[in-house]
């Protein structure tokens, strides 16, 4: 037996999914959108890898569900933002419920608190882009089916402590 127990921990389900990892890519009129669903993990690895292709100077705003509390930076430099995604990703990975966009006016990445990756472009370079990350294009995506509710994600103070000092070190203003 896999599971012990009556209820199976809340981090197997963040972890691990049934389907394949997957996208589905969209366009309307002149905004192409993409939808990645996959494991933890690898949807944080794969915003974090993503954002290299951004320009060097890029807006970012953090929401961090649990504090209750936004930030936003304009014109941050890229170098800095990555440096303060790298030192998130474990823990983000592992909890969950913090959102991070991070865009320029051509392109958006914004990292959800289920852990599901939205690209939003102009152009359609981030199918191309998707497609060699090893992601299969899907017609329909199902969506974690375990979400919970904005106000019920376990307690993380490691992370609210990290989210925090990444926004101070980025210099953010209260959004």
């Amino acid at each position: 037996m896999f599971f012990r127990g009556r209820q199976p921990e809340a981090s197997i389900w963040r972890r691990f999914r049934v389907s394949a990892d997957g996208f589905t890519f969209a366009q309307e009129e002149d905004l192409y959108t993409a939808h990645v669903v996959a494991n933890a993990e690898r949807v944080v690895d794969l915003f974090y890898t993503l954002t290299e292709q951004l320009p060097p100077a890029i807006d970012i705003v953090i929401d961090d569900l649990r504090s209750g509390r936004s930030w936003k930076g304009d014109a941050a430099p890229l170098p800095d933002v990555r440096e303060a995604l790298a030192r998130l990703k474990i823990l983000i990975a592992r909890y969950g419920g913090v959102e991070i966009s991070v865009y320029t006016g051509e392109d958006q990445l914004a990292l959800n608190p289920y852990l599901e990756l939205f690209i939003y472009a102009r152009t359609d370079r981030w199918l191309y882009l998707l497609e060699g990350k090893g992601l299969e294009e899907q017609s329909r995506l199902r969506t974690k089916s375990w979400k919970t509710n904005r106000q019920h994600f376990p307690a993380a103070p490691d992370l609210v402590n990290a989210v925090t000092a990444a926004a101070e070190r980025l210099g953010l203003k209260p959004a």
